[in-house]
């Protein structure tokens, strides 16, 4: 739905929607674009428009309608009146990427919560029949066993993950607070722009990379060489997207708290994507929700050798995790962000880049 706001330009939005629908598995056979001033409160896109997609949808033979906007539970019931494909809307899709790429027992738990509050929010599976989406998008985690639940199950499961959450977070700060702990730097930014790329240049690691939305979801930290007898605690967290669902801030927010206790932020833009600005915007938005406005931060473009020249800002570094332009740089700026620990404890001995 294309509703002309100068703001918010549907083309990179799209795009990004198409890469978070291949990440989740699925294969685009079409798009369809509608434009109108507002969205239709009964079914979205109108009912004219409706009929169109249906008619559409049946001759590709699709399986699934992705739709970029949130759709409202009034509106989903009156679009599977007409579009009798399983629609699975851009929130949807996001929790189905996070479920894909989960891994730890923490990252599963936080996904299928998140999940579970979409659900009960908006009442899926009181007014729609799940059950015949199958296992394919927006189905992973508890919608595989858990299709039509009522609210009081799905909150009394609720409350048993926020209270395996709750132990998690006790956990976690339980470390936090081990004393002789060195400093710690936090990686930050949109995501896909390659913050796990400079972790491993940084820190000589192997955290995973893929070119694909959430790639990471669990928290790495890695020991970090800054200078002669410095080190710092580097950390890569989960990507940001505009309007992350607030379901899914939420359920990790144990996660990001790691970011509450860094005492530096390192935000990491897309040097090669003309949409970096736009991005920054949604990562400063979750930050300023977050109450992290006030953490000292570095700039770093990243993806430099993809473009032939890269954005300038004051105080920004400009980087290539993969031919190492800039790491030395990045290096001796988290030093410098850093307050300089008087007997930093040595453990494992790390040679000098």
């Amino acid at each position: 739905m294309d509703t002309d706001d100068a703001r918010r330009p549907l083309e990179p939005e799209l795009l990004e929607f198409e890469a978070l629908a291949e990440a989740a598995g699925a294969s685009i056979v079409e798009r369809v674009v509608q434009k109108r001033d507002a969205v239709d409160a009964a079914t979205l896109v109108g009912s004219g428009k409706a009929r169109e997609i249906a008619e559409l949808a049946k001759t590709l033979d699709a399986q699934v309608l992705l739709v970029l906007n949130d759709v409202r539970p009034r509106q989903r019931k009156n679009l599977e009146k007409i579009v009798t494909i399983p629609i699975v809307d851009r929130t949807m899709l996001i929790l189905d990427v996070f479920a894909r790429h989960a891994r730890s027992r923490e990252g599963k738990l936080q996904v299928e919560l998140a999940q579970l509050r979409y659900r009960q929010s908006n009442l899926i599976g009181a007014g729609a029949d799940l059950s015949r989406l199958g296992g394919g998008i927006g189905t992973r985690g508890p919608g595989e066993t858990k299709l039509e639940v009522d609210r009081r199950r799905i909150q009394e499961r609720i409350t048993v993950l926020n209270r395996h959450l709750t132990d998690v977070r006790r956990q976690r700060a339980t470390r936090r607070a081990a004393p002789h702990r060195e400093p710690l730097a936090a990686l930050v930014g949109y995501t896909n722009v390659g913050k796990s790329s400079l972790l491993n240049a940084l820190s000589r690691a192997d955290a995973l990379v893929a070119d694909q939305p959430f790639a990471t979801l669990d928290p790495t930290t890695r020991r970090v060489y800054l200078g002669p007898g410095r080190y710092a605690r580097l950390s890569d967290t989960v990507g940001f997207i505009t309007d992350l669902p607030k379901d899914l801030v939420n359920a990790f927010r144990a996660t990001l708290e790691e970011l509450r206790d860094a005492d530096l932020l390192v935000h990491v833009l897309d040097a090669s994507n003309p949409d970096w600005p736009r991005q920054r915007i949604a990562v400063d938005a979750i930050l300023h929700e977050l109450e992290l406005d006030a953490k000292p931060r570095l700039i770093v473009f990243n993806k430099a050798d993809l473009v032939a020249e890269s954005p300038h800002e004051t105080g920004a570094i400009v980087a290539s995790a993969r031919t190492g332009l800039g790491i030395a740089a990045i290096r001796e700026r988290i030093g410098e962000g850093l307050a300089a620990p008087a007997d930093q404890e040595k453990t494992g001995a790390l040679a000098e880049p």
